[in-house]
This record gives structure tokens, sequence and C-alpha cells, in this order.
């Protein structure tokens, strides 16, 4: 396969993540179909497209046609083997769970054509903790996106039983769809972003489950010290809670770490609560005029 043949994408799962894959692939031509188990997930996802797509055009990055030509690109289904059978890339996005992970793409290993490209867009779980469960471990790697509507970078990275080719075209794909690839030499829990990111978000959250100080004071220290427009917590917001938590959870158990498992229970309250951040319209701050956007809220800061 050459990276001119990667013209049909499958994104399984369609979370705020997926949703923004996909939108990025159909702006570059590519034919995309959103997977979800449920029909009002996919529902829902429409509607965050859309705003995605008119964001976009109000900041100038596209055109009105572009983001209609995009749009139209893009279709939805609830049945997985309608989603796998023309699929030349496959891009995962559902819950950090290593053993999800794997069940969803040993199902879609029974669907999809032999020559499609597997890839995880995991955050902090190495590829290698469920490549076997694929099927295909040489076409299968991570292919991670940040968020799309602040930057165009993507980390490639590869497990140990990765076949090179595959690193190389998914590389190739990366920069034809716009986007500025990262290719890691080996695997690494966070990529490289990530990695250190994580540990501003673990460092943020184990000050505020002890009350050390107050959500909107860490972030304040943050912005006012970094000079940055947004803080660890409203960063955590634009990621989604549910997601968060499931990272969070997801290592506390795995480690048995006391502070991991206090933090992921600090999460877990928004959570509950269907706080999720931005999605929602309410997690950590209130949207869409959360308090760190206002002229005060860094108000004596010099």
């Amino acid at each position: 396969m050459k990276v001119e043949d990667i013209k049909n994408v499958l994104i399984a799962g369609s979370g705020t993540m997926g949703q923004q894959i996909g939108f990025q692939c159909a702006l570059y031509d590519c034919n995309v179909v959103l997977y979800d188990i449920k029909k009002e997930m996919l529902e829902k996802a429409l509607e965050r497209l859309k705003r995605i797509a008119s964001r976009m055009t109000r900041e100038g990055r596209i055109t009105d046609e572009q983001a209609t030509a995009a749009l139209s690109r893009i279709r939805t289904t609830t049945e997985m083997a309608e989603a796998a059978k023309d699929a030349d890339i496959v891009s995962e996005s559902v819950p950090e769970d290593p053993d999800l992970k794997g069940k969803v793409f040993g199902q879609l290993n029974a669907l999809c054509p032999e020559w499609t490209i597997f890839t995880t867009n995991t955050s902090t779980l190495r590829p290698s903790m469920f490549a076997q469960a694929t099927g295909r471990p040489e076409k299968f790697l991570a292919y991670h996106f940040h968020d799309i509507r602040m930057t165009n970078v993507v980390d490639v990275m590869p497990h140990p039983g990765t076949a090179p080719e595959y690193v190389t075209l998914v590389k190739e794909f990366a920069e034809k769809t716009g986007l500025a690839p990262i290719v890691l030499h080996k695997e690494s829990t966070g990529y490289v972003f990530n990695y250190m990111f994580s540990g501003l978000f673990e460092n943020a959250l184990t000050l505020a489950s002890r009350d050390i100080a107050s959500v909107e004071d860490i972030d304040r220290a943050w912005m006012g010290i970094m000079r940055t427009m947004i803080g660890p917590f409203g960063l955590m917001d634009g990621v989604g809670l549910d997601t968060v938590w499931h990272i969070q959870n997801f290592w506390a158990k795995k480690t048995g770490d006391k502070q991991k498992i206090i933090n992921a229970d600090f999460v877990k309250k928004y959570v509950s609560r269907g706080e999720l951040g931005q999605k929602t319209q309410k997690g950590f701050y209130e949207y869409p005029k959360p308090s760190f956007m206002s002229a005060d809220f860094l108000k004596g800061i010099k």
C-alpha cells in the first residue's frame, strides 16, 4: 500500500477526539465513517462536528466551501461490519482500557480488509499492551492526536512488532492530511508531550484533592507565571473529564498508588454529576464563558 491508496478512514469511537480526527481527515479529501455503539452518541457527534467546522471558518483557517465539503465526506453507523468493509486505516479512540481496545480491534480484524492499517489514539497506554489482540500486530501502531483546534502536531509511535513500512506510511499519511508528525523511536507512555503534560495534570490534581489550593488559584499560578491563556484545570475541561478520569483510574488501579486513587476519586465526583468539561458546558469551569477567560482572573498579577 502507498499513501495515495489511503482514502477510506474508519474512526472507532465518536467522542471528542474521534470527531476531531474524522474532521481533519475529511478536510483532506478522505471518506470518513464514524462508528459508535449508540445512535444518540453519533447524533451528538454530528452536531459537534458542525461546531468544529463553524469555529474553523470563523477563525479563517478554512473556507465555508471546505467546511461543507468536509462534512459531506463524513457518515456515521452503529454497524461495525458496515464501517469496516472498505477501511484503509482505522483510528481508534475508545476509553483508556487495554482490554476494551484489544477487544474492539479483535472484532475489527475479522471484518476489515487484510490491507487495513490499525492505529490507536490512546493517550497514555503503550500499544504493545494490546498489540497481539489486534490480530495484525505488524500493521498496528499508535497514531495520537492532540486538540486540532490548537495544534497540528501528532505522534507516530510503533511497538516492537510494528513493521517499519507502516511507521513510514502513517507518517506520510499524517503529512498528506496537513499534520506535523513526531515519530518516536520506541514506545513511551504518554509519547513526548503527554509524558510531560501528564505530570502537570497529576500534580495539579494532587494540589486540589489535598485542598492545598483551589482549582482557580492553581490555574492562576500556572497562567500567571508561565504566561499562558489557560491552566491545567481549564486544559482538563478541554480534554474531557471522563477521559481524564479513565486515565487516572486505570493507572490508579494498575499501580495501587494512594495519591493516584485519591486523584481519580476527585475527578470522578465531577463525572458522576455529568460535568465533563467543555462538551457538557460545565466541568471545573462553566462554559462558554469560563472565569479563567475574564479580565479579572489574573487581576493584580504582573
